[in-house]
């Protein structure tokens, strides 16, 4: 087994910030050693602390970034990298014979990952049965990676994108790219990101240039004080309540500016910062099977 310096300090101080958190004991994981040949010997706690050293001022004294289930001390057999983990995300990890999930957003359908709320629904009874049932430890990784400098979801979105080298160095959120109108952008974004549709406001044919970009939910304040101060030609955000930021480009395009606001999905607007964990922790976890498996969008269109 690997030997970390301080191990036993940081499962404490770990646990602590665990908090309420959920434990699921973990069975036997015959199945998994038959899938992979003697992968390394790493305990989750271990790879959170590999992880955790990697982040400024970690560990936080208070973060979401718990775990929903499984122990620190349990010895983990594959990770898998996904934005929600969702049922089929769960059953896809046993598949494949990975019991630690490194999801981004919430397990249990709210941010603190509450769950007294739910001891008697169906569905999340479901859920957790199926973790116990294969094993599987979850560690929400969303403040952490969003501190992560450069910011994980940040850096994988331009990368999908291909847009590492059109950052304003005053305003990572800003880019500056060669003038097109505003449907090729869109049928750029689309295709980088494997979306399927998009929400608009405004007009196609509008030349671009200077773009806002704002994956996953901000906040309506946060999007409109940055549109006043940026003055972008578009904004593509991951979500906006309807009745704050479109609202505003509403009426900032009938006052006369020239502005445009694209929706993307929160899901499909930070994917691709989660798809960019695998590459980057694979180098740390050598020998250990990393994947990412996409939740996807679970909404379809008519």
């Amino acid at each position: 087994m690997r030997k970390i310096p301080g191990r036993r300090k940081f499962v404490a101080t770990l646990t602590k910030a665990v908090g309420t958190s959920m434990f699921i004991n973990t069975p036997g994981l015959s199945r998994s050693r038959q899938l992979w040949d003697s992968p390394p010997s790493f305990t989750v706690g271990q790879i959170m602390e590999i992880v955790l050293k990697t982040i400024p001022d970690a560990p936080f004294p208070k973060t979401v970034d718990t775990l929903k289930s499984g122990s620190l001390s349990q010895k983990v057999t594959g990770i898998v990298s996904t934005m929600f983990a969702t049922i089929e995300v769960i059953e896809k990890a046993a598949a494949a014979g990975a019991n630690f999930i490194i999801a981004h957003e919430p397990t249990f359908y709210n941010h603190a990952d509450e769950t007294d709320w739910l001891k008697n629904d169906e569905v999340f009874r479901y859920k957790q049965a199926l973790l116990t049932k294969h094993g599987i430890a979850i560690w929400r990784f969303h403040d952490y990676w969003h501190s992560h400098r450069p910011d994980g979801i940040w850096t994988g979105m331009l990368s999908a994108l291909g847009w590492q080298n059109n950052v304003d160095a005053k305003n990572p959120h800003m880019l500056t790219l060669p003038a097109m109108p505003l449907h090729q952008l869109i049928v750029h974004v689309k295709e980088k990101l494997g979306i399927k549709m998009v929400r608009l406001i405004g007009d196609q044919t509008q030349t671009c240039q200077r773009v806002l970009l704002l994956p996953g939910a901000s906040g309506g304040r946060n999007q409109i004080a940055a549109i006043e101060k940026e003055k972008p030609d578009v904004v593509l955000c991951g979500e906006a309540s309807e009745w704050e930021t479109p609202e505003y480009i509403r009426d900032a395009r009938r006052q006369g500016q020239t502005i445009s606001l694209v929706v993307l999905g929160h899901i499909m607007s930070e994917a691709a910062g989660m798809e960019w964990l695998v590459p980057w922790l694979k180098p740390q976890l050598s020998g250990l099977p990393i994947s990412y498996i996409p939740s996807g969008n679970p909404f379809t269109y008519e």
